[in-house]
């Protein structure tokens, strides 16, 4: 299998490697992790990766197939870019353009458009008759300085961040503040691992946010939420984004239909933008739990955020779920989000 290397957002220390392997385990795409670096994830995997990364990943932003990999020095790019073959990756006549991208503080030595220019250079010697075009390049070569590596490689994709954008809260016909953000949304969904046509289920639709996000992936989706107001919403926010959905409804999550789901992804209230019904957060969780484990079937996951105070993984554990992973997000000064993704067992 060829080395592919993806460059990861710089928005999470752990979200980003976390949604990209899950997003290949999903889609059944076999890969063997080479290295983890600040924001760079190496991998042996087949180029078929490619595209389901573009359709579904929030915190992933380019997909390159790697040429080579070395030290962060001038003298040993250069080497290796002696050394490679670019035949397979650059006809002649063919237009292209060199990129080099450095993560945060990465080898201040070295100037990124002085190992462009060199890198173009080279290119241009080892294939005659290919031309530079930087406006709109035929292919492009993309490089990145991080930590004291440097990976170069030809660029598969690059995946826009417009789209969320676009679907952020505010952007959307109904607001609320306890709104996810669209990325944090997708992400969430992402590690929840649903394929194309399996059934999502959000028992705290809310805005719809994790809604809208699964069922632009080709999820079927059903929300609940105890206030009608919300529900309305929701259903204004799915239609706006032309999300089509199995259902919504006003309901308790402790009292759902019974019925089975391929995967669970929510946020429960925390009783500080959205009201909790006189209930503790703790409780609101347990009684969501012990409610999701008769409605998933064993292995399948649950992705859910609460406040870190709450310890949900330990409470999931006392329940029987296995605890896979979790990931904490800084929100402000009273509240940290514990992202954690749950397996029945």
């Amino acid at each position: 299998m060829p080395k592919l290397f993806f460059l990861l957002s710089g928005e999470h220390k752990t979200l980003p490697f976390a949604e990209l392997k899950a997003i290949l385990e999903t889609e059944d795409i076999p890969y063997k992790e080479l290295q983890t670096l600040s924001q760079v994830l190496r991998l042996n995997t087949t180029v078929d990766a490619v595209e389901p990364v573009r359709g579904r990943a929030a915190l992933t932003r380019i997909c390159c197939q790697e040429l080579f990999y070395c030290q962060a020095s001038f003298a040993e790019i250069v080497r290796a870019m002696q050394s490679v073959s670019l035949d397979n990756f650059l006809q002649q006549s063919e237009s292209f353009v060199v990129r080099v991208r450095r993560v945060g503080e990465a080898a201040r030595n070295l100037i990124s458009m002085d190992l462009e220019r060199k890198l173009g250079e080279l290119v241009l010697n080892k294939v005659k008759g290919a031309k530079v075009n930087i406006k709109q390049p035929k292919k492009t070569f993309f490089g990145t300085l991080t930590d004291s590596s440097f990976l170069f490689g030809l660029k598969l994709a690059e995946i826009a961040p417009t789209p969320f954008m676009q679907r952020r809260p505010r952007k959307r016909p109904f607001f609320h503040p306890s709104a996810m953000p669209a990325k944090l949304a997708r992400c969430m969904v992402n590690l929840a691992m649903p394929k194309r046509g399996d059934l999502v289920l959000d028992p705290f639709c809310g805005t719809g946010s994790f809604l809208i996000e699964a069922g632009l992936l080709g999820c079927r989706v059903l929300g609940f939420d105890a206030k009608r107001r919300m529900v309305r919403g929701s259903s204004r926010n799915l239609r706006f984004f032309n999300v089509e959905f199995e259902g919504l409804g006003v309901a308790d999550a402790k009292h759902l239909p019974l019925m089975k789901f391929d995967c669970i992804v929510t946020d429960p209230p925390y009783g500080r933008s959205a009201s909790t019904l006189g209930y503790t957060t703790r409780q609101i969780i347990q009684d969501f739990l012990v409610m999701s484990g008769d409605r998933v079937a064993k292995g399948q996951r649950i992705c859910t955020a609460a406040p870190k105070t709450v310890h949900i993984s330990e409470i999931a554990e006392t329940l029987g779920f296995k605890h896979v992973q979790s990931h904490f997000v800084y929100v402000h000064r009273s509240l940290t989000r514990e992202i954690v993704v749950l397996e029945k067992a």
